[in-house]
Formats: structure tokens, C-alpha cells, sequence
């Protein structure tokens, strides 16, 4: 029996298709169909269709089937926005729970919401609003202010609330009263120094998918929401950590889109780090960042502006600056000869570095940088890298290791790697379901790293 894995992106949808020993069988990649007057449904059956007769039929498997898994990052992916109580403690590890639950943090507010805060939180079109406050057993004061301004403001996003729980009930009813769509769960910071990010990470989830995905208009019928199990980032973070598993070691993977470059890491904390406890908010040693100045083509030009501003060589190249508008202009564009080829790579680059250093530094004054230096697999995912030649990846990759001055503690004596292929959304969407077969597929990725350069 074979399975069938779908990332419908912004730009591309994409497929693989893998047997129960977790081989691919068949991958393909076709023009998302989204927008006015169309529905992603048909680019999935056409990518489908692409892989060949051996592919299951998307729209025969009804939901809860393990044989066909669909995730989603198209729409703009999900926004989410945090609402907390003091930044440096509550709202900071909200902020964290966030990214590390795949979503694009585009708004965090902290203390009592204010109308002055409630319109800047509108301003931000959040998909979900994760609501947090206080330690449990500690102060409910704000917490409870801040449900009931969000009850009566006209910001019809679904609340997560995952606050003091002692509270909770409250500030349910305060947000019921009004006919808000809330989902409980347990507290992000139950303890001073003590992050759980678990619980609310699957409820961002579970309201993901039930909520927001139906309601972008991207598919007329509620077949497409019924397919999808997670949002991309998740299901990329899930098999990043299936990946870290399989290889034995701290993993970092730069993925460089159209729109957004993400970095995601797996570490396992050794030594001072390991019972290091300085911060107020502890370090989430799954995690992931996401850049939305940061792409290929819709990002394009914040690359040179972000590169310019960390002072990173060939910033100033007028050939790169018209390459950049080209592509931002027409998204769809690909380089036709070596010169767009060579500008392609360089945009790369730099956002792979930029990238990366903002996912390394410390997240909050008197912080540790991320501890990345014993990273065993720096592994590069994306278009751009997953069709470049191999010496051109190992270019891009190699200047994120080697980015000694940049705040940040690049990885030592890591093995790099293209995630060619692009098999880790799949092991992350088999991970809940099949994890045996997600390793398999992991292992795929993992298989030649052996063979890859050392940087």
C-alpha cells in the first residue's frame, strides 16, 4: 500500500509518494491553484495525477485515512497573535509556544489591553489570538481584564487560552459571554523558568485546522479542510524531529521560500546547558523562526534590506537589486541563464544567513545565544537549494556555517545536506500516524550525510 503526502504551498503544491517501507515511489510539484474563483483541490489532484497511476485518489479517502495527508501553508500560512501579561515573562514564552507551533507571529501585546492595543491587535488580522497570563496559582488580575477587552472588541479571531489555571474558567465565560470560539488548554508557563509548550501547540493546531483553514476561501467545499492535519511549519518541525532522532544529534534546517525563510532546531542540551537556569522563560530546544522579510520572490527585497542592515558583501550590486525586482514583480520567474542563476544563489545566501543568525542569537537581553555549536546535521531545504547543483547548496550552506560574526554560535563540525527530495513535511505528517514509517522516510534524508561535506 502506498501513501500520499501533500504540502500545498503558497506557490507550489507538492507531493510524495512512498511505499510501506518508506521508500518514494514518486515526487512532484505543481502551480498552487489558489485565489479568485479557484480551489486548491484541483492542484492537488493534478499533482497527483503528476506522480502517476500508482497514486491514491485524494478525494476517494475520506477524513481520518492515513493514506493520503495533506498540509498547508497557502492563504498566508497562519497568523498568530499574543496576547500576554509582561513581555520579558508571559507574552516572551507565548511568543516561543508560537513559532514553535508553526504559525507567524504577527502581533504580541503585553500587560492590560488597552483600545489603543485592541485596534493595533486587529490592525494585525490575526487566524488565532493565543491568550496568556500569570503562573499558575499567581496573578489572574490581567489575564482576566484582557479576556473580557478581547469578549467585546470586534476581533473575531478563535482565542486559545492558555493561561493561570485557576483562572481559566473565568476568563472561558468572560469569552463565551460574547459568542467567542475558545479552546482551554494548560498553561504555557506553569512555573516561573518552566515552559510547556506541548498543550497549547496542539490546540493552536486543533483550532488550525478547524477554524482558519476553512475559512480562507481557498477551497469551496469543506473536503479540502477535511484532508488537512497540519499546517506546514508544524508538520516540517515534527519531521525535523523525527530526522534528529534518526541521526542521533542536534539537527538545524534553513528553509528558503518564496515568502518566508524558516530555520527550525532540535537540540539536546548537554552539559551547563543542560541545567542552565538563568532565564525567566527557558530555552524551547524544538523550535522554529519563521522570516516573513525574508524570500525569494514575494520577500525579495527585504533580503537586501535585512543583508544591507547586518552589513553582509553584495548588498550594493545593481544586477542583484534588478534580479530582486524581477522576481518580487513576477514570483513565478525562474532564472533562465548562470547570471540569474549566480544572483538566485547569492539572494539565497544572504537570507540563509540572515536567517539563521536571527534564529541563533540570544532572544532576550542577558540571554545565551541558542547552543547550535555541536548541530551534527546543518541541512538546507527549499526550492532554490533543492534544484541548484550540489556544489551550488553546499555554497549557501557553507556560509551559514561559516558565519563566525554574527552574534550567533554557528555549528562547529556539522555534516550538511539538501533535503533534495523534500521528504521532512512527509515524515512530520506520518509522525503521528505511522511513526515507524516516518522514521523510514527521515532516514532517507539522513541516509547519505555520510557523504556530505563537513563545514
Amino acid at each position: 500500500m502506498s501513501h500520499l503526502l501533500v504540502d500545498v504551498g503558497s506557490t507550489f503544491t507538492k507531493a510524495a509518494l512512498v511505499d510501506e517501507g518508506g521508500g518514494l515511489l514518486a515526487g512532484a510539484a505543481v502551480p498552487t491553484t489558489a485565489g479568485p474563483g479557484r480551489d486548491v483541490l484541483d492542484g492537488i489532484v493534478r499533482v497527483c495525477r503528476a506522480l502517476g497511476p500508482g497514486a491514491p485518489d485524494p478525494l476517494a479517502d475520506g477524513p481520518g485515512s492515513d493514506r493520503v495527508l495533506v498540509c498547508s501553508s497557502a492563504g498566508g500560512g497562519l497568523r498568530l497573535a499574543v496576547v500576554g501579561y509582561e513581555r520579558e515573562v508571559t507574552a516572551e514564552a507565548g511568543h516561543r509556544v508560537g513559532l514553535s507551533a508553526g504559525a507567524k507571529v504577527v502581533h504580541v501585546a503585553a500587560g492590560r489591553l488597552t483600545v489603543a492595543g485592541v485596534a493595533a491587535l486587529r490592525a494585525a488580522r490575526p487566524d488565532v489570538v493565543l491568550l496568556v497570563g500569570g503562573t499558575d496559582g499567581g496573578n489572574a488580575e490581567v489575564l482576566v481584564h484582557n479576556a473580557r477587552r478581547l469578549a467585546r472588541s470586534r476581533v473575531g479571531a478563535p482565542v486559545v487560552v492558555a493561561g493561570n489555571a485557576e483562572a481559566r474558567e473565568e476568563v472561558a465565560a468572560e469569552l463565551a459571554a460574547t459568542g467567542r470560539r475558545v479552546r482551554l488548554t494548560d498553561n504555557v508557563l506553569p512555573r516561573i523558568g518552566v515552559v510547556d509548550p506541548g498543550p497549547a501547540r496542539r490546540a493552536i493546531r486543533e483550532v488550525f485546522l478547524g477554524h482558519v483553514i476553512g475559512g480562507k476561501g481557498l477551497s469551496r467545499g469543506p473536503r479540502f479542510a477535511g484532508l488537512v492535519r497540519a499546517a506546514t511549519p508544524d508538520a516540517v518541525l515534527a519531521g525535523v524531529e523525527v530526522l534528529a532522532e534518526v541521526v542521533g544529534g542536534d539537527v538545524l534546517v534553513v528553509d528558503v521560500g518564496g515568502a518566508t525563510t524558516d530555520v527550525y532546531s532540535v537540540l539536546t542540551p548537554q552539559g551547563e546547558d543542560a541545567t542552565l537556569r538563568k532565564h525567566v522563560v527557558a530555552t524551547l530546544w524544538h523550535a522554529r523562526t519563521v522570516e516573513g522579510d525574508l524570500g525569494m520572490r514575494w520577500g525579495a527585497p527585504g533580503v537586501l534590506e535585512a543583508a544591507a542592515a547586518e552589513a553582509l558583501p553584495g548588498t550594493d550590486d545593481p544586477a542583484l537589486a534588478a534580479w530582486v525586482r524581477q522576481v518580487h514583480d513576477d514570483p513565478g520567474r525562474l532564472p533562465l541563464d548562470a547570471a540569474e542563476q549566480a544572483h538566485d544563489l547569492t539572494l539565497a545566501t544572504l537570507a540563509a544567513t540572515v536567517a539563521a543568525r536571527r534564529h541563533g542569537r540570544p532572544g532576550a537581553p542577558g540571554e545565551a545565544p541558542r547552543p547550535l555549536r555541536d548541530v551534527r546535521l546543518l541541512l538546507g531545504s527549499g526550492g532554490v537549494l533543492r534544484h541548484a547543483g550540489p556544489g551550488a547548496a553546499q555554497q549557501v550552506l557553507g556560509a551559514v556555517a561559516g558565519d563566525h560574526g554574527g552574534g550567533w554560535r554557528p555549528p562547529a563540525a556539522a555534516r550538511t545536506r539538501v533535503d533534495a527530495a523534500y521528504l521532512l513535511f512527509a515524515a512530520g505528517l506520518l509522525a503521528p500516524v505511522r511513526p515507524e514509517l516516518a522514521r523510514a522516510v527521515a532516514a532517507q534524508v539522513a541516509d547519505s550525510v555520510a557523504d556530505s561535506a563537513t563545514v
